[in-house]
Parts: structure tokens; C-alpha cells; sequence
């Protein structure tokens, strides 16, 4: 007998077209196993998880810059086809915002989390997230707003050089023009450069210290708050290798404790009244060896199957098992367990671990997404290096992250590379 109720769909909505998205896999991997079915709203031209024996059904997701009317429309399709309540879990910062705005107006076709509509906009907004952390006396890296050329000069001189710049709402950014959400600005002329654009990407430019990358310094922490604000499942984990290479998604994971970071995540849930799935990513000073918390994702992070405790639970199971009545069981932690993308890290897809590993493509009971992704990476990695042969006579300017490189990136992680 399955764990969940399987008389309850599940909808997975994510509106950024990465195709290498693996959580879009492994959330579909996590409940059809369990027998739920699974309706996947996300580009499947493109992406693996088409292939996935447990994707029940593919729908066209929303147009990029879709207006918060079109999702809830999309959304509404889906329901009237399904033809019966489902559990909503969104996989991208925009589509969690949009359904939280929508939460009225998409009940009772859905089951979402009850708290403030307006609270995961407030988090995945990089400047609010300062304020909110600064009330619940969470550490936050230094964060400036300027508001005109003066103030980005005065901004520089204040926190130094090199600093992270990043947009206020980066769901908001334009898909052409080169925009990046978080870069590593080297100069004032850099920033005064990004400072000029403010309009362009619809978010106000903030200016943050930067917070150095070392041994043991990348942390991370998913979890779900269940209705009573209590938080139920996921864990600490600890960046083991990223991709790019010390600045990027988290390419090797494992659990480990940590006392410190999972308190610094239920004091800070625990403070905003946060319901739901939720990826919160540290960076550890190496002067005050404080953890700072870079970013607060309203959604389950891309390496959550990490989190998968030895009675099955994680946190998307969580999220279901709460929203349709179901008990959660104890937590029972596998600490030790690891989580490797193996299209970056391959050869760590090769090693053991001793509390277990799992790859994030392939599965011995789903192989078909594992061969789709190959076939995909290989193009997209012939692509890039054609594109590096081609000489090209840009001026340099910020350090950015290819946009494709994972919407789940931290803010340190993403200005590094």
C-alpha cells in the first residue's frame, strides 16, 4: 500500500525552459513511484523528462514573460483535463509566485499550502530577502540598493571590490539582451554599466558584499513546514563539487548535520509564518565563520532528492502527504547520503557512499530519461564549443553565468563562476 493517496494527481508546473532541469525528473520520479499520477506542465520539446516511465501526461507550459492571467489560465486547462483535485508543486521562483498570487483563483482545482499569498514573492525578491532576514537576525551578506550613479560609487567604496550585483526580481529579466540575475562586478564602471540597464530589467540593481568561496563553505538546506510550522522533512547538506568548478550548481552533495544551518531554517520559517516546500543556500564566512543565507528558493531545490530519509520520505512526498490529510512519519535522516548530476560530475557517479547515493538522470527503472539527456548534453556541449572557436570582438564586462547553467544556483555561487 502506497504512502500517499493516490487518488490525489500530482501537477508540476515550472515555466523556465533549462532542459537540464533534473528536480523536474526526480519530483516525477518521487511520486509516480509512489503511484501517484504525475502531470508535468514544462517544455517537452527539449526536455528528458518527457521520456520518464512516470510521467503520466506532458502539457505545453505558459510563454516566457506569460502574465500571472496566462499561467492561472494554462493551469485551469490542466485542471479541466485531470478532471479531479491535485497536488500543485511549482519547480521554478516564477512559477511560485505566480500560483501563490493565484491561490484563490486556482482552489479548489488545487492543493497548495496555506500561508500569506504574498510571502514567497517577498522571499525570492534578493532585496527583501535582506530586510526579512535582518528581522529575524538571520545573517545576510551586506546589501546595498542604490538608487542613482552617486550611490553606486558610494556603494563600491562601502563594500569593495570585487562585489556581487544581482536584480531585485530576476523572474523578471528579459529573455534576450544579455541580462544575467547575479555577476561578479570587478569595477565601478561595471556597476555604474548595470546600474544603467535598471529599467531594462525590471527590477531595481542591488549591490552585495561578497562572501569568498573555500573548504567547506557551501551549504544548503531543503525542507517542508507542514500546516502547523512545523518542519518535517529535508535536512542540511554540504557542497561536495559544483559545476563550474567551486562557483556553481551543485554538482555533489551530501547530507550532513548541522545543527546551525537547520536552526537558522526553522528560525527564519518559523518567523514569516512560511508553509511549503522550500531551498535555502549558506555560504560560511571565513573570517566570523558565521553561515550567511544567500538565497531563499519558495520551491523544492534541484538536488532535493538528496533529502530522502530510509522510510521513503522527501520533500515533495511531504508537500502531498500534508495537503491531502496524510500523516507524515517520523523523520528518520540518512546522513552520509549523496547526490551527484552526473552530466557534471561524472566520475563521482562512479563512487560509492556510505549512506547510499543517487544519480540525478539515471535509474534502473527508468533509463529512458538517462539516454534522452546524453544525447542532449552531447549536442549542447558541441554547440558551446563551437561557440568558443568563433573569435569575437566583445568588450569585457561583468563575469556572468550562462542563464542555462540552472535557475537554482545561489547568488555567490552564480557571481563566482
Amino acid at each position: 500500500m502506497s504512502l500517499l493517496d493516490t487518488r490525489f494527481p500530482a501537477v508540476l508546473l515550472r515555466i523556465d525552459r533549462n532542459p537540464f532541469h533534473h528536480g523536474t525528473l526526480g519530483a516525477a520520479r518521487s511520486l509516480g513511484r509512489a503511484g501517484v499520477e504525475v502531470h508535468v506542465v514544462a517544455d517537452s520539446a527539449r526536455s528528458p523528462v518527457h521520456a520518464s516511465r512516470y510521467v503520466r501526461q506532458m502539457h505545453p507550459p505558459p510563454p516566457p514573460g506569460a502574465s500571472a492571467d496566462d499561467i492561472v489560465a494554462v493551469l485551469r486547462d490542466v485542471a479541466e483535463r485531470i478532471g479531479r483535485p491535485a497536488v500543485l508543486i511549482a519547480l521554478d521562483d516564477a512559477s511560485a509566485v505566480a500560483v501563490a498570487r493565484a491561490r484563490d483563483e486556482l482552489a479548489p482545482s488545487y492543493l497548495l499550502p496555506a500561508m500569506p499569498h504574498a510571502l514567497p514573492e517577498r522571499v525570492a525578491d534578493k532585496g527583501e530577502l535582506a530586510s526579512l532576514c535582518a528581522a529575524a537576525d538571520v545573517p545576510h551578506p551586506v546589501t546595498l540598493v542604490p538608487d542613482s550613479p552617486a550611490a553606486v560609487d558610494d556603494a563600491v567604496r562601502r563594500l569593495g571590490l570585487p562585489l556581487v550585483a544581482k536584480w531585485s526580481r530576476p523572474w523578471l529579466l528579459p529573455a534576450t539582451g544579455g541580462l544575467r540575475s547575479t555577476s561578479l562586478v570587478h569595477t565601478a564602471q561595471q556597476a555604474q554599466e548595470l546600474h544603467r540597464r535598471t529599467a531594462e530589467a525590471g527590477s531595481p540593481l542591488l549591490l552585495q558584499a561578497y562572501l569568498a568561496p573555500g573548504p567547506d563553505r557551501d551549504w544548503f538546506c531543503h525542507g517542508y513546514t507542514d500546516r502547523a510550522g512545523v518542519l518535517r522533512a529535508g535536512g542540511p547538506g554540504r557542497k561536495q563539487a559544483s559545476w563550474p568548478r567551486a562557483a556553481g550548481l551543485t554538482a555533489v552533495g551530501r547530507w550532513t548535520a548541522n545543527p546551525e544551518v537547520r536552526a537558522l531554517a526553522e528560525r527564519l520559517t518559523g518567523e514569516l509564518g512560511y508553509r511549503g516546500v522550500f531551498d535555502l543556500d549558506f555560504r560560511r564566512c571565513g573570517a566570523t565563520g558565521r553561515y550567511h543565507l544567500l538565497d531563499f528558493n519558495p520551491r523544492p531545490g534541484a538536488q532535493f532528492r538528496l533529502f530522502t530519509d530510509s522510510t521513503g520520505l522527501d520533500v515533495v512526498r511531504a508537500q502531498h502527504l500534508d495537503l491531502t490529510g496524510r500523516p507524515l512519519p517520523d523523520p528518520a535522516p540518512v546522513v552520509g547520503r549523496a547526490f551527484v548530476v552526473e552530466n557534471y560530475a561524472p566520475l563521482a557517479a562512479l563512487r560509492t557512499a556510505p549512506g547510499g547515493r543517487e544519480l540525478a538522470w539515471y535509474a534502473h527503472d527508468d533509463r529512458e530519461p538517462g539516454r534522452a539527456m546524453w544525447a542532449l548534453w552531447c549536442r549542447h556541449v558541441s554547440r558551446r564549443l563551437r561557440e568558443r572557436l568563433v573569435p569575437t570582438a566583445a568588450a569585457p564586462g561583468p563575469r556572468f553565468i550562462p542563464r542555462a547553467a540552472s535557475p537554482s544556483l545561489t547568488d555567490n555561487e552564480k557571481a563566482s563562476s
